[in-house]
């Protein structure tokens, strides 16, 4: 434990306080990338986005917020050369001449800098054993070596994906715009490749979700 730490679970254990919960209280809560607060996710699979200490009460949360919290997501990974890799949950696709793949993701993430050098990027729609792998990508599990350091990959021109995923699409960028909080990113499919049928896995109030059998 730092020396800081340890003063002041000395301090804290005077005040009849609980010095064991120092770590949670100290290091358990840790800034991503685009400088979004969130809680280390000790037990994986348990929820892809956690309420931070400074968010505003369920109840004052705007009706916007929580409509958005209400519409059941599929969980996706996103991949592009380099690799990078960012989970998803606001991925859409729209048939047509050219069919057409949209998504919502972090202007300030690792992916959409690899997606704006390569010009390209994978989908892989996700699965329930795909929690931690979710977890993961989502920057509230450990990642020790790396992103990709761990499960089986495939490698595509478009980006790594899990060679155990329900199959994968690759995506030339179009454009992308600020849209709202995060940045609208538009795609042409040029390639998809589908194994077989599997449950998806579900993004809904904050945890994840499966289809009932």
């Amino acid at each position: 434990m730092p020396a800081g730490a340890a003063e002041a679970g000395d301090q804290l254990a005077r005040l009849n306080g609980r010095p064991a919960d120092l770590h949670e209280r100290f290091v358990g809560w840790a800034r991503g990338r685009g400088g979004t607060m969130f809680h280390v996710n000790h037990e994986p699979g348990a929820e892809i986005h956690h309420t931070d200490p400074f968010a505003v009460p369920t109840g004052q949360r705007s009706p916007v917020r929580r409509l958005r919290g209400r519409l059941a997501a599929p969980v996706t990974l996103w991949t592009a050369p380099g690799p990078a890799g960012l989970t998803v949950s606001s991925t859409l696709v729209a048939e047509g001449e050219p069919d057409r793949l949209l998504g919502l993701i972090d202007a300030e993430s690792d992916l959409w800098a690899a997606v704006e050098e390569a010009g390209r990027f994978a989908v892989a729609p996700l699965g329930p054993p795909h929690r931690q792998l979710a977890d993961r990508f989502a920057g509230l599990f450990p990642a020790p070596g790396g992103l990709f350091a761990s499960g089986t990959w495939t490698e595509t021109p478009y980006g790594p994906v899990p060679t155990d995923a329900g199959g994968w699409v690759g995506c030339r960028l179009d454009t992308a715009r600020e849209y709202g909080w995060g940045l609208l990113v538009e795609a042409t499919i040029e390639v998809v490749d589908l194994a077989e049928e599997a449950t998806p896995l579900l993004h809904y109030r904050g945890r994840y979700h499966e289809l009932p059998g």
